[in-house]
């Protein structure tokens, strides 16, 4: 099984068919396994890179609190895009997996061809707001702590059917990685200039203003609401995410044909 090596953290990924590279990230305490059921259809005509977050799945799970931040994840990105030999890829994930995949895009522009940005918030441009997020992150890592795996029974489907070695890497990945410091994100999202595809859940209450907030900030930005399905949009609904997903990871390669052509 491929994993690179972060400074003594190993993290897993694996690669799927060839073509145009396409890095996934799963969202908060999922793994890579979240995209089984697309796994065919991206794979057809793309090189799609698939990853556990550290903290995450076949990843190591460091004991050092300071291991677990936005700025390592984005970093073990650039170095997974570096391993499999891509300069550039379309970008994409899922809730935490799409925050770390405009934060992505924030720091690297030139290695992102797209972005793919599912069931996802932007961050906050209010300190009260983060705040509140904030706490929730906390609380969310005290109780990995105190119950374990437990937890994930009663999560959305993309994390309750996922494997983890134990839940001290997801305590801390919730205070370091899904906890936010500041508003460079969202503020970021009128600057982005690669066609971004927006794809939320009709019935993922708490992300539907976020969509739209991103939709109208992100310059060119699509938007694909889908129906009778939550936060885990792929694995409710996965033959509507892919109908909406497809077009336009094809829209992507005729406009590279064109510029070919020209």
């Amino acid at each position: 099984m491929p994993t690179i090596n972060r400074d003594g953290v190993r993290i897993y990924y694996e690669v799927h068919g060839a073509g145009p590279p396409l890095l996934l990230t799963h969202g908060y305490s999922s793994t890579s396994g979240m995209w089984q059921g697309q796994i065919a259809a991206l794979s057809k005509h793309h090189k799609l890179v698939l990853w556990d977050m550290r903290g995450h799945g076949q990843s190591d799970y460091p004991d050092d609190p300071a291991a677990y931040s936005e700025a390592l994840t984005v970093a073990d990105m650039a170095a997974l895009l570096d391993a499999v030999g891509a300069e550039q890829a379309i970008v994409g994930g899922l809730s935490l997996g799409g925050y770390m995949s405009l934060a992505f895009y924030r720091a690297h522009p030139s290695r992102v061809r797209a972005l793919l940005i599912i069931d996802t918030g932007p961050g906050f441009k209010k300190d009260e707001a983060r705040e509140v997020w904030n706490k929730r992150a906390h609380d969310t890592g005290d109780r990995f702590e105190r119950e374990g795996l437990e937890v994930l029974k009663s999560a959305s489907r993309e994390r309750s059917s996922v494997t983890h070695r134990n839940a001290t890497g997801l305590s801390r990945a919730a205070r370091g990685m899904l906890t936010q410091r500041d508003a460079r994100v969202i503020e970021s999202l009128p600057d982005i200039k690669v066609p971004s595809l927006i794809v939320v859940g009709a019935d993922d209450t708490p992300f539907l203003a976020a969509s739209d907030y991103m939709a109208a900030k992100i310059p060119g930005a699509q938007k694909v609401v889908i129906p009778s399905a939550g936060h885990a949009v792929n694995i409710d609904q996965p033959q509507a995410f892919i109908d909406a997903v497809l077009p336009f990871l094809d829209s992507l390669d005729a406009k590279t044909a064109q510029k070919a052509a020209s």
